[in-house]
């Protein structure tokens, strides 16, 4: 079964599940990334983030034409923005085709919210087989506890 692991992090959690995950199942793996840049520094970032989410923004992705054909599993992970996942995500499933694939899901997030965030991607993925979700509380704050935590995970989707 090959593995693709698509993401986008902003402030570094997201990515440390991903390298996780890729590593425990020997996975492809693609960090999704703006051509615009999101502002990185006190409210702005906040505020910046909800509103994306809000209007539903689909930023331009410096690397958005990714080929997902010859990959049957596709793990998808996000940060937790205004309940829902992030624009860049929104933007790579609005390019592409993905249909009749094997779909895990991961998202961080730093006060919840997770469970919205996976229904509303679930719905935006139609016509594919949800195999697994999970979420991490700030994963590098604890890395010991959250790597082990994807390790896991990653080693039920094998």
């Amino acid at each position: 079964m090959r593995a693709l692991i698509v993401f986008f992090s902003f402030d570094g959690n997201t990515k440390f599940i991903a390298e996780t995950v890729a590593k425990t199942m020997n996975a492809d793996m693609i960090e999704l990334k703006t051509s615009k840049q999101y502002p990185t520094e006190g409210f702005r970032k906040y505020l910046w983030g909800g509103k994306s989410v809000i209007f539903g923004d689909e930023p331009k992705l410096i690397n958005g034409d990714i080929d997902l054909n010859g990959y049957e599993t596709i793990i998808i992970g996000t940060p937790v923005w205004a309940g829902s996942y992030t624009p860049p995500v929104k933007s790579l499933i609005a390019r592409s085709k993905i249909q009749g694939k094997r779909i895990a899901l991961f998202a961080s997030h730093g006060g919840g919210g997770a469970e919205k965030c996976f229904a509303k991607l679930k719905q935006a993925l139609p016509g594919n087989e949800f195999i697994g979700e999970i979420a991490f509380a700030e994963p590098k704050k604890n890395p010991e506890d959250s790597s082990e935590k994807a390790v896991r995970w990653a080693s039920e989707l094998k």
